[in-house]
């Protein structure tokens, strides 16, 4: 279950009047081992209690992860295919982002690996790789 459907069931419970160990409690008794915590239970029992009514999450601080767009994938994809002995530092000069994110996107989003310091996607059979 998500948590914003172990939230609606806590907003329910808790304006029937239960306590937020009698919340747990119920929770626990219904759906076993997948519910929250008790800490939890007791945050949305008071963040309720305070007269909140929305069940997501608030927004939260610090910067939005904006460097890993499909653009930018593509963009550094190309720049791999045109001169796979490019470094790091050129990519993440050229894109403008950091050279975290172009790590993450070379290994993760892109499935490549360095190899005999060139850019190769991870499946390629022994031959492909030589040449």
């Amino acid at each position: 279950m998500e948590k914003m459907e172990y939230r609606a069931i806590i907003k329910f419970l808790h304006l029937k009047g239960n306590t937020s160990t009698q919340v747990k409690a119920e929770l626990d008794a219904v759906y076993g081992d997948s519910v929250p915590s008790f800490a939890t239970v007791k945050k949305w029992v008071a963040e309720f209690k305070r007269g909140r009514t929305s069940l997501a999450d608030d927004e939260r601080w610090g910067r939005p992860t904006t460097a890993t767009t499909t653009d930018n994938i593509e963009e550094i994809h190309q720049m791999i295919m045109d001169n796979r002995r490019i470094k790091i530092r050129e990519i993440a000069e050229t894109v403008g982002i950091s050279k975290e994110r172009v790590c993450h996107i070379l290994t993760e989003e892109l499935g490549m690996r360095k190899l005999t310091a060139r850019w190769v996607p991870r499946l390629l059979t022994l031959d492909q790789k030589f040449e």
